[in-house]
């Protein structure tokens, strides 16, 4: 499987990259093609392609049959630039293989389309159909594939995210909502020397925006809020007329979302004559750890220990395509890709020796669920 894990790290997929995620996405279908999957491919101009693979394992009259599918996600698309490869290609190192996106989230597809092959190939049967759906827009919000993924969510009786797991193997049973601003600040441009104060700083309004916005961290209810891109003015001799920030949000449940998102777009001036408006709202709702998704791990527990190994869990604050299927009601289990570490990092790796331990795991739960 590592020489498949490979295939897919040298395909390179930099998210917004269409032609380069049109074509991992045609390669990949045709693989699972070859094990008897229906493919379906959603094109975008500006994404690429999302892959979806139906396999029909399912037996009349076994536990669970006729109740709804079994979803399995990932995303073809990484963060890196295309090109990266070149400098830092795929390499295996004591007992580790690193390379652009193999960790998040390539292993995972890989783990993901062999579990799907092996139970064909092997013969075996389950009570449900499954679905395998690879995302091209991930990494930028899921734009696109949102409305995909939650048409395919409303039909399954349960969810299984290939994304990689909290280092040291713990899979996920929670994660954050996420919530996306853009703040634009306009005020009155004027000579910097001659006229300064006939002038409005959008840039100083800013400041004081960015002041009030991080009062509202509350780092106990898990609220965090993040000022990560500022831009304003033209030249230190002209008073600002205009200044933008990107403002990342997480949040623990939808109340909390929808309570910051009110106090931002109610924002007000702090200077006469200012103005400011919000754009953007919640992106993700949050996974949050229901009863139903405690029950799905402890059975992914149970078969853990059957092939030797402890499962844990924990919640992240980052967010998946599994928010968007469990704000539906539908039971998620995510991190169930291949142990490693350094997603969206130079130094991004697998541990090789996890990868038949995820494998095996993967196809037990589409085996038993």
């Amino acid at each position: 499987m590592l020489e498949f894990i490979r295939w897919l790290v040298e395909q390179e997929s930099m998210t917004r990259e269409a032609e380069a995620n049109r074509r991992i996405a045609e390669n990949l279908a045709g693989r699972l093609a070859e094990t008897g999957a229906t493919v379906d491919l959603f094109n975008h101009p500006r994404y690429g392609s999302t892959l979806r693979a139906g396999f029909d394992f399912a037996v009349p009259g076994l536990p669970g049959e006729g109740v709804g599918q079994l979803l399995v996600v990932g995303h073809l698309d990484t963060v890196w630039p295309l090109g990266t490869l070149s400098a830092r290609p795929f390499r295996v190192e004591d007992g580790r293989a690193f390379g652009p996106g193999i960790f998040d989230m390539k292993a995972g597809v890989a783990v993901a389309s062999f579990a799907c092959r092996a139970i064909k190939e092997m013969g075996r049967t389950t009570g449900r159909a499954v679905t395998l759906l690879m995302t091209c827009d991930e990494e930028t919000g899921s734009h696109f594939s949102r409305e995909i993924i939650e048409d395919e969510a409303r039909r399954s009786r349960a969810a299984l995210v290939l994304e990689p797991p909290i280092p040291g193997g713990t899979i996920k049973t929670g994660r954050k909502g996420v919530g996306e601003f853009e703040l634009i600040v306009r005020g009155r441009s004027a000579h910097a020397g001659n006229d300064p104060r006939i002038g409005i700083s959008a840039i100083t309004e800013m400041a004081h925006q960015i002041l009030a916005i991080n009062k509202m961290v509350d780092y106990e209810r898990g609220t965090t809020l993040n000022v990560g891109v500022v831009k304003g003015g033209v030249l230190s001799n002209v008073v600002a007329a205009e200044a933008r920030a990107s403002v990342d949000m997480r949040f623990q449940t939808v109340e909390e979302g929808e309570r910051i998102t009110d106090m931002m777009r109610n924002l007000r001036p702090a200077l006469d004559g200012a103005r400011i408006e919000v754009r953007g709202g919640i992106n993700r709702p949050p996974l949050v750890r229901t009863a139903e998704i405690a029950s799905l791990f402890e059975h992914a527990r149970d078969l853990a220990s059957e092939i030797g190994y402890d499962l844990r869990e924990g919640s992240v604050g980052g967010g998946s395509d599994g928010n968007f299927i469990a704000a539906l009601g539908v039971p998620v289990l995510d991190g169930l890709g291949v142990d490693g570490a350094g997603a969206h990092a130079e130094h991004e790796h697998i541990i090789i020796e996890d990868i038949p331990r995820r494998a095996t795991l993967l196809t037990r739960l589409i085996e038993t669920l």
